[in-house]
C-alpha cells in the first residue's frame, strides 16, 4: 500500500509532539511496554479510521508495539494533523490522510484500508463499518472484532443490530465509563471551547451559550462555558436530560426560543439539523453557529445557504452568511470545532480512553471465535485495570473494603 500524506519532512516537528502527548500518557506507556512482551497482535492486521492526532499516534505505536500491522486513515477531512502522519509513516505505519481531503480522497483511504484485509478494525464515528457492511461483506467473517470510539458511531452499530444486519462482533469502547465519563465530559468540553476561542478570539465572560445536547459531552461544554462567565442556555429532546440540566442550574428551552437570544450556538447531539431553516430565521444578527458532534450534518448548512445572499470567509475557521441584513457566523464549516479549529482533547484524558481501547483490541483478540455477533460492553475488569492505573499514575490512593464489608455488601440478611 501506498502511503497518502501531505508532506513527510513535516515528520521532524511531529514525533515532537507525538514525544509531548506521550509524555502525559503514562497508562498507554504502561500497556506499551507490556504488548512489546505479550505480542498480542503478532501476524494481525489493524486498520483504524480516527482522527489523526499525537494522542491517536501514541496508539498506533502501542499496538505496533504489540505486533500489528496498522492501516491508519483518517475519521474526518479536517482532523488530520499532517506533522502527526508523517511521523508516523516514519515510524513504519501506514498512512492515508491528508488535512482537507475532499470526499472522494476520503472514501479512497477508506476503501484502501479494508482492501488490505484487516482481522481487528477500529472506528471514530462507524464510517469503516459501515462501507464494510456496504461494499466488502465477505470480509466480515474474517474479522474478529471491531473498536466504536464515539457516540454518534455506537448509535449507529446499535442500529446495525437493532435492524439484524450487524455481521461482526463490535466492542464500544465509548460506552465505558473510563471514555465517556472523561473523555466526552473533560476532554470534549475543554477542546469544544478551546476551538470557538481559537476561531473566533471572542470573549466567553457575559456571552449567552446554547448547548444543543446534554450527553456527556454537552454537560462538559456547558459546564466549562459556564466556568468562564457565560450564561449558558441547554437545548434537548430527552426529558431525563432536560431535567437533570435544569438542575444543574441551566436555563432549558426549545432550540427555537434559544435561537432568538444566543450569541453562540453548538451543537452536540449526533443527529441531524438540529439548527435548521427556523432557528437560523430567528437568530440575531452576528450570532455564530458551531458544531462538536461527529458528523458535520447537526447544522443545515445547505439551508443556509439557500437564505444566503452573500458567503464570505472572514478567516481560516469562519464563515459569515448574509441573510437580510443579519449576520450569521458559521464556525469550521460546521465540522468538529475541537479537532477543526483546535488540537483535539488532551493528552491526559485520551491517555484513558485509548488505554481502554487498546485493551479492548486485546480481549478480542482472546476471544477470538468466541464473540457473539453484536455489540459488546467493555469489560468490567478492563475498565477497573485502567482506572486503577491513571489513579496510580497521578499519585491517588484509595481505600479498599475489608472481608467484613465485602461480606456485608454481598449479604441480604443484614439489616436494622
Amino acid at each position: 500500500m501506498i502511503n497518502h500524506v501531505k508532506d513527510l519532512k513535516l515528520a521532524v516537528a511531529g514525533e515532537k509532539r507525538l514525544s509531548w502527548a506521550g509524555r502525559d500518557m503514562p497508562v498507554l506507556e504502561i500497556i506499551k511496554k507490556d504488548f512489546a512482551r505479550t505480542k498480542p497482535f503478532k501476524g494481525k492486521r489493524i486498520s483504524a479510521c480516527m482522527h489523526v492526532t499525537a494522542e491517536t499516534a501514541n496508539l498506533m505505536l502501542t499496538l505496533q508495539a504489540g505486533g500489528a500491522d496498522i492501516t491508519l486513515v483518517a475519521s474526518n477531512p479536517l482532523s488530520t494533523q499532517d506533522d502527526i502522519a508523517a511521523a508516523l509513516v516514519k515510524h513504519g505505519i501506514k498512512v492515508m490522510a491528508v488535512r482537507g481531503e475532499d470526499t472522494k480522497t476520503y472514501y479512497s483511504h477508506l476503501n484502501q484500508a479494508l482492501k488490505n484485509k484487516p482481522q481487528i478494525t477500529m472506528d471514530d464515528g462507524a464510517d469503516l463499518i459501515s462501507l464494510l457492511h456496504n461494499k466488502y461483506q465477505n470480509q466480515a467473517k474474517d474479522i474478529l472484532g471491531s473498536m466504536e470510539e464515539t457516540t454518534t458511531g455506537v448509535i449507529r452499530l446499535r442500529a446495525l443490530a437493532a435492524h439484524n444486519k450487524l455481521k461482526l462482533p463490535v466492542i464500544a469502547v465509548n460506552d465505558a465509563k473510563t471514555k465517556n465519563l472523561f473523555d466526552n465530559r473533560y476532554g470534549t468540553g475543554q477542546s469544544t471551547l478551546d476551538g470557538i476561542i481559537r476561531a473566533t478570539g471572542i470573549l466567553v465572560a457575559g456571552k449567552t451559550i446554547v448547548v444543543a445536547g446534554y450527553g456527556w459531552c454537552g454537560r462538559g461544554f456547558a459546564m466549562r462555558a459556564r466556568g468562564m462567565g457565560a450564561e449558558v442556555i441547554v437545548t434537548e429532546v430527552d426529558p431525563i436530560k432536560s431535567l437533570e440540566a435544569a438542575m444543574d442550574g441551566f436555563r432549558v428551552m426549545p432550540m427555537l426560543a434559544a435561537a432568538k437570544v444566543g450569541d453562540v450556538f453548538c451543537t452536540i447531539t449526533g443527529d441531524l439539523k438540529v439548527i435548521d431553516s427556523a432557528h437560523f430565521k430567528a437568530m440575531k444578527d452576528g450570532a455564530m453557529v458551531c458544531n462538536s458532534g461527529h458528523f458535520d450534518v447537526e447544522i443545515n448548512i445547505p439551508a443556509l445557504k439557500k437564505m444566503a445572499s452573500r458567503v464570505t470567509r472572514v478567516s481560516e475557521y469562519v464563515q459569515e452568511y448574509l441573510v437580510g441584513k443579519r449576520r450569521i457566523y458559521v464556525l469550521a464549516e460546521g465540522r468538529l470545532i475541537n479537532l477543526a479549529a483546535a488540537e483535539g482533547h488532551p493528552s491526559s484524558v485520551m491517555d484513558m480512553s485509548f488505554a481502554t481501547q487498546a485493551l479492548a483490541a486485546e480481549y478480542v483478540v482472546k476471544q477470538a471465535g468466541k464473540l457473539e455477533v453484536k455489540v459488546h460492553n467493555v469489560s468490567e475488569n478492563i475498565e477497573n485495570k485502567v482506572a486503577t492505573l491513571k489513579l496510580k499514575s497521578l499519585g491517588i490512593n484509595i481505600d479498599k473494603l475489608t472481608k467484613e464489608q465485602a461480606a456485608y455488601l454481598s449479604s441480604w440478611d443484614l439489616g436494622t
